[in-house]
């Protein structure tokens, strides 16, 4: 039951240590060194390769190497193998470490402070506590959850959004298209953590941006098609956004000159919130094949249908 990696060599070799420790007996092959393909059953990517039902015919089971599955394309993974997105903890902790600090730095205003240093003066800004900012997290799964148990100790008022129900105690939370205006007009900071799908690309428009609160910030973790770029740069001219952190954008890098780059209420970093942690993401490659090989019900198991 030979494994393939396909994604960062450098972390690829990691990976490779880990599995010949924990797992000495299970072969590991680095692309693009697959050996006989034949003896592949399990592949480990970031992106496909092109032809995998011919290339490896008895494949059973194909892993995205990060959190989201939208950098796939899914007709190229047929549909009797299963697809399963990366669920490991590293992922959900370096994320509640990014929108920490992405929401605490909107919160205490500070790219306003940033630009007064480049300007080398001071104006005083008057502090909001906490519990006044209210932060609403759109897409409750892992890491949506992860991140509101987090900012519960920081004492932000907390609401959620989701395609389907849940109950997060501490979090009011909201379900469907109908709740969405209810949610967003009682959100200072909002937090985009959705999966992109048809139905989300664009979500982050200026029909939602008009539903905020005045001044309202955003953080934008999610995917940079979520993010409809004219819409957002009128937001933030017109003040209707006072200042957003973005990790993703579209394309990614951006070119030089683009407007985000410059833009004195815009906090660029490059995807970089979460990142799978080798260590931990072999424990779960391996925890996910053998409940596999069991028959069991798999953790991260893609809907194809709604593409997460």
């Amino acid at each position: 039951m030979t494994v393939l990696y396909k994604a960062n060599m450098v972390r690829g070799a990691q990976w490779a240590r880990f599995f010949a420790e924990r797992a000495p007996d299970v072969p590991f092959r680095l692309w693009p060194d697959i050996g006989n393909a034949a003896e592949i059953r399990y592949l480990v990517a970031w992106v496909p390769p092109d032809e995998i039902a011919t290339t490896f015919p008895n494949l059973e089971l194909v892993f995205s190497v990060g959190a989201g599955v939208d950098q796939f394309d899914a007709t190229k993974v047929p549909p009797h193998i299963p697809l399963v997105r990366m669920m490991e903890p590293g992922i959900a902790e370096t994320m509640v470490e990014y929108v920490t600090m992405a929401v605490l730095g909107l919160h205490r205003d500070l790219l306003h402070f940033i630009n007064q240093q480049k300007q080398q003066v001071w104006r005083e800004i008057r502090i909001k506590p906490a519990r006044r900012r209210r932060v609403g997290v759109m897409g409750l799964g892992q890491l949506g959850q992860a991140v509101l148990e987090r900012l519960k100790l920081l004492g932000f008022p907390l609401l959620g959004w989701n395609r389907s129900p849940r109950m997060i105690e501490g979090v009011s939370c909201y379900t469907g298209v109908e709740t969405l205006p209810e949610f967003l007009a009682q959100t200072d900071i909002l937090v985009c953590l959705l999966p992109l799908t048809e139905e989300t690309r664009g979500i982050l428009n200026a029909d939602l941006f008009a539903r905020l609160p005045r001044g309202a910030g955003l953080v934008n973790v999610g995917r940079g098609p979520h993010l409809i770029e004219a819409d957002f740069l009128a937001a933030l001219d017109s003040g209707a956004l006072s200042g957003a952190v973005l990790d993703v954008t579209d394309p990614e890098p951006l070119p030089a000159g683009h407007p985000f780059w410059t833009h004195p209420r815009i906090l660029l970093t490059p995807h970089n919130a979460s990142m799978t942690t080798p260590d931990t993401a072999v424990d779960f490659v391996l925890d996910v094949i053998a409940r596999h090989r069991r028959g069991e019900e798999l953790p991260g198991l893609v809907d194809r249908s709604r593409g997460y």
